[in-house]
This record gives structure tokens, C-alpha cells and sequence, in this order.
């Protein structure tokens, strides 16, 4: 049995034991039971071991080139990791383009390291079979930013223009069930099954939610990046998957970021 597997008995078994105990309370909601698992197990998340590959995977020569990525500029200057999960996305001159995490570590991979993109993005996410480097990377960078404030801008006209952009992708309806990112995320007190809905209208929701992810997600046992957060809401909307690092993937991306502004990253989360 691998550490990953492992890893999530350990938790499923203390979901069930954290449960039979709090049911001894009395009254108390699931979301308060939800709450105070996570509370209970919070220093034991298993996504640190993807934030330790992840490091490894920073310094280690990789690719064509055999360089590493502590070069690599994520907007604090090149090597600088601490903090810059928490300004990003962001407008990057070299590029010239808004960039969120994912998309800048694939810049970072495919010019540094001379990896060809369509290899990083044919498998980006991690799966039970092999885990994704561009996820690890992701999830050890913003592990950096824990305890820091959000804080992304909107001064350069194109961050402007990506906030506008996110803002009418998350209202805009369409599929088969005429859904929208707002169907579920616009209202208080909706929840699926025993998941509570956060109401990015609402900002302690907006900045509480946004600011959890990446997280290890406890039923699947892998820790999930914030690009497959959003390819799962879409499939979920059952809209076409978006191609990975897509502009309209970081343009929601920023306008959801935008909303967390002022609290603090308490990431890598941990997710039922």
C-alpha cells in the first residue's frame, strides 16, 4: 500500500471515529462536524508530501536543458516562491500575458527546462497511477504563501481586463442544464449533499473558499490543484473541458482571487 493510500484510510477512519464522537454532542450541524474534522487533523494533511516532492522537483536539473526552477520568476523575482501564490494572477511583461500559478509554471518549465508543453499538459493532474509534476510544483509554491495576505492586483489595464472577463464567465449560463458558475456559487445557504456552497458574492465566503485550495481531497486521496477545481466545476456544468492554462480558466481564476483579497492563504487545504 503506497503513502497516498495509506494516507487516506488513516483519514476515512478518523472521519468515521470524529464523527461518532461529535455526534455525542448533540445538536450540532454537519458543517460544524465537517468543520471540526478538519480542525482535528489539519496538522497531519497529506498534502505536505506533495509539497516536499514538489521542492525536489524545484531544484532538481530537469528536461532538455538539465536546468532547474529556481529561476523561475513567479512575479517576486526569479527563485522567489514565498509569497507570490498570494499576488497571482498576475501580468508577467516577458510574456505579456495574465498568468495564474499553473500557466507561469508552464512557462517556467517549457523556456528554463526546454520541456516540451504538450508533454507537461497531456496528464497535468495527479491520478492514483502517477502523480503530475506541473500539481507538485503548484502545490509546494503555494505552501509558501501560507499565512500571507491576498493581494491581487488590478493596475495593469490586462489584469483589468482578465477580472472583467472571469466576472462574465462566472455569470454566464449555458449547457444542457443552462448552468453557470453562479448557479451554485451566488447564493447563501445552498449546499450539495453534505457540502456548503460558498457565495463568492459574499466576501468571507469568496476569501474562506479561494483561499483552501489547492487541497487534498480525502475520498480521492490526491492532493488537487485549483485548474482541476475549476475542469471539475465545468464538467460538473457539463461544458467542455477547458484546455489546460486556458485564458478563460486564469480570466476566472483572477476574478475569484480578486474576491479574496485581504485574507490570509491558509493552503493546502483539505477537502472531504
Amino acid at each position: 500500500m503506497n503513502i497516498s493510500n495509506v494516507s487516506k484510510v488513516f483519514l476515512v477512519l478518523s472521519l468515521s471515529t470524529s464523527y461518532a464522537a461529535m455526534a455525542a454532542e448533540g445538536d450540532v450541524s454537519d458543517s460544524d462536524r465537517i468543520a471540526q474534522y478538519r480542525e482535528m487533523i489539519a496538522d497531519g494533511n497529506p498534502a505536505e508530501f506533495d509539497e516536499m516532492a514538489g521542492e525536489e522537483l524545484w531544484k532538481t536539473p530537469a528536461g532538455p536543458k538539465k536546468a532547474t526552477l529556481e529561476k523561475c520568476n513567479l512575479g517576486k523575482g526569479p527563485g522567489v516562491v514565498k509569497g507570490a501564490y498570494a499576488a497571482l494572477p498576475r501580468y508577467f511583461k516577458d510574456t505579456r500575458k495574465v498568468q495564474d500559478l499553473e500557466s507561469r509554471l508552464l512557462t517556467c518549465m517549457t523556456t528554463l527546462q526546454g520541456i516540451p508543453e504538450e508533454q507537461i499538459t497531456a496528464k497535468p493532474f495527479s491520478s492514483d497511477q502517477k502523480k503530475s509534476d506541473i500539481s507538485s510544483l503548484a502545490t509546494y509554491v503555494v505552501g509558501q504563501s501560507k499565512g500571507i495576505k491576498m493581494a491581487v492586483s488590478l493596475k495593469h489595464p490586462k489584469e483589468k481586463e482578465a477580472y472583467e472577463i472571469g466576472q462574465r464567465i462566472f455569470y454566464y449560463r449555458a449547457g444542457p442544464y443552462d448552468f453557470a458558475c453562479s448557479t451554485c456559487h451566488a447564493t447563501s445557504d445552498v449546499r450539495i449533499r453534505m457540502q456548503d456552497l460558498p457565495n463568492f458574492n459574499v466576501q468571507k465566503d469568496a476569501q474562506a473558499a479561494y483561499t483552501s485550495w489547492p487541497a487534498y481531497r480525502v475520498s480521492q486521496g490526491l492532493t488537487r490543484s485549483f485548474q482541476w477545481r475549476l475542469n471539475d466545476c465545468f464538467r460538473q456544468q457539463r461544458f467542455p473541458e477547458p484546455k489546460f492554462a486556458s485564458e478563460a480558466t486564469i480570466a476566472l481564476t483572477m476574478f475569484l482571487a480578486v474576491n479574496a483579497n485581504g485574507a490570509e492563504y491558509a493552503g493546502p487545504g483539505l477537502k472531504r
